[in-house]
C-alpha cells in the first residue's frame, strides 16, 4: 500500500466512523417539568414522539429550570416545556422559540394547599407556618402565589418561614406529611396525584387558588431546524382525546394550541416586579 493509498484509507475509515457516531447519535431530547412520574411511566410519550419523529427521543427531568435553560444554551437539549417564567428569561437571552402549549395553559391557576390537620383555612392563616415553594424560578410554583398573597399582606420569608422544594410533586409530599403546614402547587399536577392515588385527597386542603395567568409552553432552542421545529410541534398539536389518552394523560392535557410570545406580557411584568427579568 502506498502512502497515498494509505492516506486515502485513513480519510475514508475517519469519515465512515463520523458517520456511524452521527447515526449513534442523531437522537431528539426533550426535557420535561418534573411530575414524579418515572420513565417507565412516561414510554407512551416516548414511543410517540419517536415514531412521529423518525429518530430515537429522549426524555429528561432535569433537577431546576436553571438548569435546563443552561442546557438549551449548549445545546444538549433540543425542546423543553418551560414554566412561563423561565421561559421570557430564556427567550430575551437565548432567543428560545415557543412551539405549543395545553389549552390549559393559556387560563392556568396555581394553588396554595395546606395540610388538612392544621387550622389553615385562609392565606391569613399562614402566619407564623412553615411554607413550601417549588423551583424559586417557577410560576405557579412560586412567582404568582408570591406575588398574589404580598398583594393581599401576607409576606413570605417575614410572615411565615419558607423553603423550596424544587418540584410540585415534591411539594405536595412535603405538605402532606405534615413536614411543612402549606405550600404553592401547580394545579394539573396536584389534581393528577390526587386522581391517581400518589396524594391523598384527606390529608390535604386547597386554600387558595390564584388569578388566571398564562403558564406552560413546549420551546425549542434556537439553531433548531424550522423543520424539526416543526415536526415536534405537530406531534403535540395531533393529540387527540380517545385516540391518544395515554399520552395525553402523561402531559395532563386535553389537546394542544399553538403558543404566541405576545401572550406572556402579564408574566414579563410579574418576573420584573421580582427582578428576576
Amino acid at each position: 500500500m502506498t502512502s497515498l493509498t494509505r492516506s486515502i484509507a485513513v480519510v475514508l475509515l475517519s469519515l465512515v466512523a463520523a458517520v456511524s457516531a452521527f447515526g449513534a447519535n442523531n437522537s431528539i431530547t426533550v426535557a420535561l417539568t418534573p411530575d414524579g412520574l418515572s420513565p417507565e411511566q412516561r414510554l407512551p410519550l416516548q414511543n410517540y414522539l419517536k415514531q412521529y419523529m423518525g429518530r430515537d427521543v429522549k426524555l429528561v427531568t432535569l433537577n431546576s429550570y436553571a438548569t435546563t435553560l443552561d442546557s438549551l444554551s449548549s445545546g444538549s437539549i433540543d425542546f423543553a416545556c418551560l414554566g412561563a417564567v423561565t421561559y421570557v428569561r430564556g427567550h430575551a437571552k437565548m432567543g428560545l422559540v415557543p412551539l405549543v402549549q395545553r389549552d390549559s395553559d393559556v387560563q392556568f391557576h396555581a394553588l396554595i394547599i395546606a395540610n388538612a390537620s392544621k387550622q389553615i383555612y385562609s392565606l391569613n392563616d399562614l402566619k407564623g407556618k412553615q411554607f413550601a415553594f417549588g423551583d424559586i424560578n417557577s410560576t405557579s410554583g412560586h412567582v404568582i402565589p408570591y406575588l398574589e398573597m404580598k398583594r393581599a399582606g401576607i409576606n413570605a420569608g417575614t410572615d411565615f418561614d419558607v423553603r423550596y422544594s424544587g418540584e410540585h410533586s415534591a411539594t405536595v409530599k412535603l405538605v402532606e406529611m405534615g413536614i411543612v403546614d402549606a405550600g404553592a402547587v401547580d394545579e394539573s399536577v396536584y389534581n393528577a396525584m390526587i386522581k391517581d392515588g400518589r396524594a391523598d385527597r384527606n390529608k390535604l386542603r386547597v386554600i387558595y387558588t390564584t388569578k388566571p395567568f398564562v403558564d406552560y409552553v413546549y420551546v425549542a432552542r434556537r439553531g433548531m431546524s424550522d423543520a424539526e421545529r416543526d415536526k415536534f410541534a405537530a406531534a403535540l398539536l395531533a393529540l387527540k382525546e380517545g385516540k391518544n389518552d395515554d399520552v395525553l394523560k402523561l402531559l395532563r392535557a386535553t389537546k394542544f394550541i399553538k403558543a404566541n410570545d405576545g401572550e406572556y406580557s402579564a408574566v414579563r411584568e410579574a418576573a420584573q416586579e421580582l427582578k428576576m427579568y
